[in-house]
């Protein structure tokens, strides 16, 4: 059975579906090509390329559970292509590593990377499972890894991250003003835009999703049956791709001078 032959789709469905395919095409192509970019760190580069990566992993997800794949095909119920716990911290890493490409990974930063790991093992363990446990199991509220719960560590992890990494360029450019480091200073201001227009972007998703959650809780009614509601929120979510697409390809093609030779051996 062809999950997407159904009398009710329309041509607005595959238009949306198109944009969405298109973010993740355009996700894994630019995050693949951070992972050979030669200027620069290169440890933040694979953070950077990695946060693509799951991101367009994660939108796919999104796409299956939208065309109700995952309904006529339970046994790729918990692919693990779902990654949101990593976001905020693979974007942190990669703004920290670029302005201070001398800093070294301890032990500790290891703290950062526990929700993201326990989010990775939950899906492979549950992947594994049999076809019986995994057709009857779905989100669950208080689930940190894939539930409402999970939502809410997301939400407050990325806002969370987003500010540490912006205090981090803030003080990077003073620095930078202070010393009169003209190439440092445009580095700086090229992290200071895509961390800014992200804020912007993650504030409108994040009143999707909360929209969406207090509605249901709270007044019962169920806007994922709102076609033009759910349209919009996936777009939102896409939009972030789009946005740190759209940077990367800057980086890649425009942005090389500025973040100078690698650092690395």
């Amino acid at each position: 059975m062809d999950f997407l032959a159904t009398g009710d789709r329309s041509v607005f469905f595959y238009i949306l579906l198109l944009l969405l395919s298109a973010g993740v095409l355009q996700a894994l192509a630019i995050g693949g090509l951070f992972f050979f970019k030669r200027s620069g760190d290169r440890r933040a580069n694979w953070f950077f390329g990695l946060l693509l990566l799951v991101f367009g992993l994660t939108l796919l997800h999104n796409i299956f559970n939208f065309v109700s794949l995952y309904d006529y095909y339970p046994n790729l119920r918990f692919l693990p292509i779902y990654y949101t716990l990593s976001f905020p911290v693979l974007l942190f890493f990669h703004a920290k590593l670029s302005l201070y490409p001398s800093y070294k990974v301890r032990w500790t930063d290891l703290k950062h990377f526990l929700l993201p790991a326990g989010q990775v093992l939950f899906f492979i363990f549950m992947f594994l499972q049999p076809l019986s446990v995994k057709a009857s199991a779905g989100r669950v509220y208080y689930n940190p890894f894939y539930g409402a719960f999970e939502q809410g560590l997301y939400l407050i992890s990325f806002f969370a991250y987003l500010y540490f990494a912006h205090r981090y360029i803030r003080q990077r450019r003073l620095e930078a003003v202070a010393k009169r480091q003209g190439q440092e200073l445009r580095k700086v201001l090229y992290l200071r835009t895509l961390i800014r227009v992200l804020l912007m972007l993650f504030i409108v998703h994040t009143v999707f999703v909360l929209t969406d959650f207090f509605y249901y809780e709270y007044l019962e009614i169920n806007l994922r049956s709102v076609k033009p509601y759910v349209a919009l929120g996936m777009m939102s979510f896409a939009a972030l791709g789009y946005w740190m697409g759209t940077y990367g390809f800057q980086v890649l093609f425009w942005g090389r001078k500025v973040f100078g030779k690698n650092k690395n051996p």
